[in-house]
């Protein structure tokens, strides 16, 4: 489905992220995945390319929140690659912090890590996007901006931001066959949630009317619908991937 296309891929070394690369480098996808530290990156380079060492993988740790580190490391790709095809904004923290426990700084870090990180690696690849006569972002969003969460509000208000910014996007840049979408993943078999006790796990399961937690595969499919042709008219989506679990 992805046969000859570039994708970059945010916060790809564990999780949905892997997961995602994972799924696009089995669809024909050349794959850039970028990871918080080296030690990572190389550690999910040598488990994809165990799996397959045929996989075109590669991988990258520059600090998302310098503009002009991600301007130089997009730069490198478009120079190793000759375009890029598809970029998925992945990278970010959550938090469930209570309100009396919060501090400026720490809301800050939040909004910093899931709002400006997007923003630092979308503006030079839309630069490259343009050039070749377009592409697709997709940028992960959480059902949390739909239904909000008890306690953590800087999470749901940066998952928020990140819907306002993708359809904004859409609507920008659709002119020039640029594509913007976003999946929102409701509560996902990642590592931490795999750690969690039985007994914290079985009453969240029965608040999700599919009776099961999402696997990071079922993410992923989403993450290849819309990077793929079959998606082509459509943008400006926030898609939720939840099992119906939205309140």
């Amino acid at each position: 489905m992805l046969k000859g296309k570039v994708a970059v891929v945010t916060g790809g070394t564990r999780g949905i992220g892997y997961a995602i690369v994972k799924k696009y480098l089995e669809n024909g996808a050349k794959v850039v995945l970028f990871g918080s530290r080296d030690e990572t990156v190389n550690k999910a380079l040598a488990a994809l390319k165990e799996e397959n060492p045929d996989w075109e993988v590669s991988g990258y740790a520059p600090n998302l929140l310098d503009p002009k580190a991600l301007e130089e490391t997009i730069a490198k790709i478009k120079e190793q690659y000759g375009r890029i095809d598809i970029l998925v904004n992945n990278a970010g923290i959550s938090d469930s912090t209570k309100i009396d426990d919060y501090t400026a700084e720490q809301f800050a870090k939040v909004m910093d890590l899931n709002v400006k990180a997007i923003f630092n690696a979308i503006l030079p690849t839309v630069k490259i996007m343009k050039e070749q006569g377009g592409g697709c972002i997709i940028n992960t969003s959480s059902m949390v901006s739909i239904s909000g969460q008890p306690s953590g509000v800087a999470y749901p208000t940066s998952k928020t931001a990140v819907n306002g910014l993708t359809w904004s996007l859409a609507r920008e840049l659709g002119p020039s066959n640029i594509r913007v979408n976003a999946v929102a993943p409701g509560i996902t078999k990642t590592d931490m949630v795999a750690a969690l006790p039985e007994q914290m796990i079985a009453p969240l399961i029965k608040m999700i009317p599919l009776r099961r937690i999402g696997e990071p595969e079922d993410v992923a499919n989403a993450f290849l619908y819309l990077a793929s042709d079959l998606a082509s008219y459509v943008t400006g989506e926030i898609l939720s991937v939840d099992g119906a679990m939205r309140s």
